[in-house]
């Protein structure tokens, strides 16, 4: 299963270069309760970041396991429960809304409690929870963090730092609530339960680019969730000299949500480019990995 890992640099003081990187993802999988992973190189062509530097598999930060002890009990009769009613758990990674900090939203109806183990979790990633809430509507309780790196106070801009923060909190999220497993990508991952359905990746998938003003567009993803989707949807991107300024990921049950600014060269995309995005990014969601027997 491939894992390469999270996002672009979203800071408000982004600025499009043509740089060449050389970028290590790391391959996460969750083996006996253990998180491991191997490295695995490419190179991206053009990407946005706030800082110079290079990006390391060898800084990836492992991903807590939670120790709750109610996993195994809540399945002990080997019943996943009422299905019909289990919310579809919801996990948002927003870059644009605060310019200071990454905000993540955690929705599975009325469920959560404090999310304590997971603050802790994020925490043990070298991360501060400067700002906690929790609101209501008719879709559940919403618990929103507002999170900064701790040795900087900024908002977080390491891509592998991005995809960490996501299953980490996916992964607390089944080890506390494990009736959410079977409605998860990533239960089929690291769960207690695999998800009883399969999503066609071909149907799933919806592309769509529109103008967001002379400077740069929108891009709009839709497919089937999996570790490691969101970091390869921006090599993708970058990999067609496509600059990656900023977005948001959501993690809504089985499927993926991704909502990128993007633009070539300080301006929005032409038609022409356009096409070649879409067509890229649909090649590369049927065909993630290449298998070592072919070679």
């Amino acid at each position: 299963m491939t894992v390469a890992v999270a996002m672009a640099s979203w800071t408000s003081g982004l600025h499009s270069t043509s740089t060449s990187w050389t970028l290590k993802s790391s391959e996460p999988r969750f083996v006996n309760g253990v998180f491991t992973k191997t490295s695995i190189a490419f190179h991206t062509k053009c990407f946005c970041l706030h800082q110079a530097g290079r990006w390391s598999s060898s800084n990836m930060k492992s991903i807590p396991r939670a120790s709750s002890a109610t996993a195994v009990e809540v399945l002990k009769d080997g019943s996943n429960g009422d299905t019909d009613t289990i919310p579809t758990p919801i996990v948002i990674i927003d870059q644009d809304s605060d310019q200071d900090a990454t905000v993540v939203e955690i929705t599975f109806g009325d469920r959560l409690g404090a999310l304590l183990d997971t603050m802790n979790a994020l925490k043990n990633l070298g991360l501060n929870v400067v700002k906690a809430n929790v609101f209501l509507d008719s879709s559940g309780k919403h618990n929103r963090f507002s999170i900064t790196k701790a040795d900087t106070g900024r908002k977080v801009d390491d891509p592998e730092l991005l995809e960490a923060i996501r299953l980490t909190i996916i992964n607390n999220l089944i080890q506390y609530h494990p009736e959410s497993s079977a409605q998860l990508a990533m239960g089929a991952a690291f769960g207690v339960m695999p998800p009883q359905q399969q999503v066609d990746v071909d149907i799933a998938t919806h592309i769509n680019i529109q103008d967001d003003g002379p400077d740069r567009s929108l891009l709009y993803v839709e497919t089937a969730d999996r570790p490691g989707l969101l970091v390869d949807l921006v090599k993708s991107i970058t990999d067609i000299n496509v600059a990656v300024e900023s977005g948001e990921f959501d993690t809504e049950g089985l499927l993926a949500k991704a909502k990128f600014h993007v633009s070539y060269r300080g301006k929005a995309l032409i038609k022409p480019l356009q096409q070649v995005i879409s067509n890229s990014l649909r090649y590369f969601l049927r065909r993630p990995t290449t298998e070592e027997a072919s070679f």
